[in-house]
């Protein structure tokens, strides 16, 4: 909250954000693009920078806030091949998956992708995903699961396509403007409603739900819901969560 006052985020300690961006930080992904005015750091005044926000834990478990302006040039991660790097920095690939090893020689799978808005490669380790135990009711296979955790496109039963993002503030890209997602999170099920959704890579979207939205939908007045404002008209998002033993 310190270094969100300090940013002109947080004047008094009162949190004046979007509520979309709120949640994007909340869950480890980065905010959109916001404009911070008036800016002094490190001894230095910036009338004002763009950036989009993110929040990480350091190796004590400390929580930090990182900003991710607009760089003059990208810098890819040594793994990525010349090719791999171009491709993602064309639009010609949406993502690359790869098997590194860490400073101790342990192997991680990552996922590459390219910020256009920043010009920045984001890496994400694929076990910190978190994968939607279902969606418009419809539970997903542990194979789908797999898939959509390495930044790959599953289909769902209901012919509704969605494809894990991380330059995606919320995480998540469908062929269609809304979905009902079920996530577990500490211990419940977390609903929540997705309208607005952006497309997934170099696929067309529908504006038909899928067949089971509707069906969905009326089953979350059943469940415990927790308050969420709507980010704007045209980008809705509900949550509903079910209490573990409800």
């Amino acid at each position: 909250m310190e270094d969100l006052s300090k940013l002109g985020l947080a004047p008094g300690g009162r949190l004046q954000m979007d509520e979309d961006d709120v949640q994007a930080l909340l869950t480890g992904r980065r905010t959109d693009m916001l404009r911070l005015e008036n800016l002094y750091l490190d001894g230095f005044h910036l009338p004002a920078l763009d950036a989009k926000l993110s929040l990480r834990r350091d190796p004590e478990g400390n929580v930090g806030l990182l900003a991710h302006p607009i760089y003059k040039q990208p810098q890819p991660p040594a793994y990525l091949t010349d090719v791999e790097a171009e491709k993602l920095e064309k639009g010609e690939l949406a993502n690359v998956q790869k098997t590194i090893a860490d400073g101790e020689g342990d192997k991680r799978e990552v996922l590459v992708e390219f910020d256009r808005e920043t010009n920045e490669f984001i890496i994400v380790d694929t076990e910190q995903v978190t994968t939607p135990e279902a969606i418009n009711g419809i539970p997903l296979t542990a194979a789908q699961k797999e898939r959509y955790r390495k930044g790959q496109e599953i289909e769902t039963g209901d012919g509704t396509r969605v494809q894990y993002s991380a330059t995606d503030k919320r995480g998540i890209r469908s062929d269609r403007l809304k979905l009902i997602a079920s996530l577990l999170i500490d211990g419940g099920i977390t609903y929540m409603v997705f309208k607005g959704l952006n497309a997934i890579f170099n696929k067309p979207q529908q504006q038909e739900p899928g067949r089971n939205f509707d069906k969905a939908l009326a089953a979350l007045p059943k469940v415990q819901r927790t308050v969420q404002a709507p980010a704007t008209a045209e980008d809705e998002k509900e949550n509903y969560t079910q209490t573990p033993g409800r």
